[in-house]
């Protein structure tokens, strides 16, 4: 298995798996840990014409060009303002590098398999495509994210 696949497909995990959690709006979304890089504080972006509208640019980090993409755009959800809670994640996608602005980055998790749904069609306003699954943590649900899923049109065949 390539290191891009195993580092996003959270079925390939054992009984636990870990995620990095963050916030959209009052919604809370998971990533693999293995597929963050880092997650820093925004940094100036440079925006450029006749991107799409959830590309909000590109970032010089540390002598690397890194195109940062907005998933509340790309998700159809209401545009916000960057503030001082807001984070870029820089994403280890294989080949495909790039960033991405949520609202706020809040902890890592150990999630059980058992704790894990699967998405249903639709959730919250993101298409069910772009979800592995569901965790119960205690009383919030948070949503699984496949980037497979959501950077198809940019990942190599």
């Amino acid at each position: 298995m390539d290191a891009q696949h195993k580092a996003t497909n959270w079925q390939d995990e054992a009984e636990t798996l870990q995620a990095i959690l963050f916030k959209m709006g009052n919604e809370f979304y998971g990533l693999p840990i293995d597929a963050v890089k880092e997650i820093i504080k925004p940094l100036p972006v440079t925006r450029f014409p006749k991107s799409p509208e959830y590309v909000e640019g590109v970032i010089n980090l540390r002598g690397q060009i890194l195109p940062i993409v907005n998933l509340r755009n790309k998700f159809g959800l209401e545009p916000l303002e960057i503030t001082e809670d807001s984070r870029f994640i820089d994403l280890n996608l294989g080949a495909l590098k790039l960033g991405i602005v949520v609202d706020a980055v809040s902890e890592v998790e150990r999630i059980s398999q058992k704790m894990i749904e699967p998405a249903p069609p639709i959730v919250a306003g993101v298409e069910g495509k772009y979800l592995r699954g569901i965790a119960h943590l205690g009383e919030r649900l948070v949503m699984l994210l496949d980037l497979d899923e959501i950077f198809a049109e940019w990942q190599k065949k």
